[in-house]
């Protein structure tokens, strides 16, 4: 038997009526979700995106070369800029080199040798860790090591590299990081390029308060991440 008319669209009214609610309410809910994931805070910045205040057209092209040029795995080996190198790679006097690293006082270090050494004590690896662990999404980790003017120029590049790969190889020793090579840009200075001045007692140092003449400073390696996007 056949169903009037009248009830059919009855029931189809009801069926409406009630079905329509239960869709605004789901599509309400999904605006909702997807207006909060819109307001929701950024997340932190990864290596890629990292870009911080300090990264000035000057020190991104100094950055580009150094990883073009003195910090890239090539040849199963990472290379490293020595003096006559690193002033064609940076353009710059010493002056102006290290000023392009004076805003990131607070996220670098001088790691200070004593005389004629290039071996990490428990003062430069305990340095080193801490600011190796203060990455924050940055990709690049520099290390410019330097020596003090006594004994002869060849004599104080050889120590300055030294030195830069004694940083080098405790990271490799006591990190399983399998970017490492790819991420640490090595320079080692001498006494021929961009000497460090008394302005830099007052960053993060491994040496006491009596190790801040010129000479102390520059028995160094000066490690820091930088955070620029290029």
């Amino acid at each position: 038997m056949k169903l009037p008319i009248v009830l059919v669209l009855g029931a189809l009214f009801l069926t409406t009526a009630t079905a329509l609610p239960f869709l605004w309410v789901k599509q309400a809910g999904t605006r909702m979700v997807q207006l909060s994931a819109a307001e929701a805070p950024p997340t932190a910045a990864v290596a890629e995106a990292a870009n911080a205040s300090y990264c000035t057209p000057e020190l991104k092209a100094v950055l580009r070369r150094v990883l073009q040029s003195c910090g890239l795995l090539e040849a199963g080996g990472v290379r490293g800029c020595q003096p006559a190198d690193a002033r064609q790679v940076a353009s710059l006097a010493g002056a102006d080199f290290n000023a392009l690293f004076l805003p990131m006082a607070d996220r670098a270090g001088v790691i200070q040798f004593e005389q004629n050494e290039g071996v990490l004590d428990a003062s430069d690896q305990a340095l080193v860790d801490r600011i190796f662990a203060d990455q924050r999404g940055a990709s690049y980790f520099f290390v410019v090591a330097r020596s003090s003017p006594e004994g002869s120029v060849r004599y104080n590049r050889e120590l300055s590299e030294t030195r830069a790969n004694a940083v080098l190889a405790h990271l490799r020793a006591n990190y399983q990081d399998p970017d490492l090579d790819r991420e640490v840009g090595l320079l080692w200075l001498g006494e021929e390029f961009a000497q460090l001045d008394q302005q830099f007692c007052a960053w993060q140092r491994s040496g006491g308060e009596s190790q801040c003449r010129t000479a102390d400073l520059n028995r160094s390696a000066f490690i820091a991440w930088i955070d620029c996007q290029l």
